[in-house]
């Protein structure tokens, strides 16, 4: 992403623009609420008018930010809302928002460091102005109800008939001194490649195999997007890919011959560039999304990350109804060598100040911290520093998702059968229960 090197003058500019917005508001609104700051005008005492009790019920913070990429572009809008203060009749009723909105701003300072300042600015002088009848929702891909799971769509498109998507972008996530290279990769379906969150798509690298003439085989990525993709219009989808490199200790260098040939053809896409697909498979990994209290435990490794992103924009990002709803604790164990290596750290930070309560986050930084016996620390002893919280957890119907490497699976095991012995139960009859109740999900490689 690009920076702004005018940060200081924009943020700057965008505060008074909001500033006199909210002056605005506040003033038309002073017989509901008369506050003379917008701090003496709390959330809670919003929300206690009756006015603004209908808007408010049931609402999370989900903030000004939970529009970026809608917004991309609209920096121009803040302009708009200074226009005119809203009527007084629909002052009250923008308070709730307004605050949202404020609060917002002290993320906007963030954003401008990751290229995405005009967004986070435009979607907040939406959000205050109400243009286009308010913040955009994301409810037109759901069952009905939107936990249903009957109608997940599996393996629609098949080898024999692949789907064809073009690369909207292909973008390096990781810094420079990241152990390989991973790519955040989107694809354009124009709605018609429809997926649920934790589902993978299959993708068939152009060219033969060389040993027979044959295509290639399908490799399967798990999706790293929710169902509304990225620019949240339901017509995208993302994958999050590591070049496959071999390093010949002869050669003292990467082997050409010897590379991933899928993720090699996926990190090197162009925008436009072509992409055979297949999918979307498994079911393994779907949120169960009936209880809007259930906890949900997600360990990854690397690029196993993937599905987790689309659990998490779904719940905390975009506008769903599962994550309106949503009242328990997402928790997400990611292990990767060492902080340049990290994946969407950048999302993560803005959930986690967003829900401090509904949201948790570990890493495993196996290059630069020490477990506790004073070696590396691997994801499965992250997970082990909570050993009896998360054991805990599970008997209290939390739901565990596995990603990534299958190396980390024996640790997490022994670890699990550990606190079990110790509460006097029987290791394997209580694993047999979780994955009776579903509440086992394990896709590693």
């Amino acid at each position: 992403c690009t920076s702004f090197p005018e940060e200081v003058f924009l943020v700057s500019w965008t505060m008074v623009k909001l500033g006199l917005a909210v002056t605005a508001i506040l003033a038309a609104s002073a017989s509901a609420f008369a506050p003379s700051t917008v701090h003496q005008l709390s959330r809670a005492d919003a929300a206690s008018s009756p006015v603004v009790l209908e808007m408010a019920n049931g609402e999370r913070r989900k903030k000004a930010l939970k529009i970026l990429g809608k917004a991309a572009g609209a920096v121009g809008t803040v302009a708009l809302a200074t226009a005119a203060a809203p009527p007084a009749a629909f002052a009250a009723k923008k308070a709730v928002e307004v605050i949202e909105t404020v609060e917002a701003v002290d993320n906007t300072k963030k954003l401008f460091g990751m290229g995405a300042g005009a967004v986070a600015v435009g979607a907040a002088a939406l959000k205050i102005s109400g243009i286009g009848g308010g913040e955009a929702k994301q409810d037109f891909l759901e069952a009905e109800p939107y936990w249903d799971q009957s109608t997940v769509p599996v393996n629609v498109y098949k080898n024999k008939a692949p789907f064809v998507g073009k690369v909207v972008s292909t973008k390096r996530i990781v810094g420079p001194q990241a152990t390989g290279e991973t790519c955040h990769i989107v694809i354009d379906h124009e709605g018609n490649f429809p997926y649920w969150e934790g589902q993978s798509w299959g993708v068939m690298p152009p060219g033969t195999r060389e040993k027979d003439g044959k295509p290639h085989a399908v490799r399967l990525y798990s999706i790293a997007s929710s169902r509304y993709g990225d620019d949240m219009t339901g017509k995208t989808g993302s994958l999050c890919v590591r070049r496959a490199t071999y390093w010949c200790p002869e050669l003292k260098a990467d082997d050409p011959a010897k590379k991933g040939i899928c993720s090699n053809f996926l990190c090197d896409t162009q925008p436009g560039a072509e992409v055979m697909m297949t999918g979307p498979a498994g079911k393994v990994m779907l949120m169960p999304e009936e209880d809007p209290s259930t906890d949900y435990i997600m360990v990854a490794t690397g690029t196993g990350i993937a599905p987790y992103r689309g659990f998490i924009r779904r719940l905390f990002t975009e506008n769903t109804p599962a994550g309106n709803a949503y009242k328990g604790q997402a928790w997400l164990f990611l292990g990767v060598a060492n902080s340049d290596a990290l994946l969407y750290d950048d999302e993560w930070q803005i959930v986690k100040e967003n829900y401090p309560d509904n949201f948790r986050l570990d890493y495993a930084l196996s290059r630069e911290q020490e477990n506790k016996k004073g070696g590396k620390m691997y994801i499965q002893d992250k997970v082990e520093e909570y050993a009896d919280e998360v054991f805990d957890k599970l008997s209290n119907g939390a739901h565990i998702y596995f990603c990534g490497l299958k190396g980390m699976m024996p640790g997490i095991q022994d670890m699990l059968k550990g606190v079990a012995e110790s509460k006097g139960l029987d290791y394997d009859e209580w694993l047999k229960g979780l994955k009776k109740s579903k509440q086992w999900h394990v896709e590693v490689y």
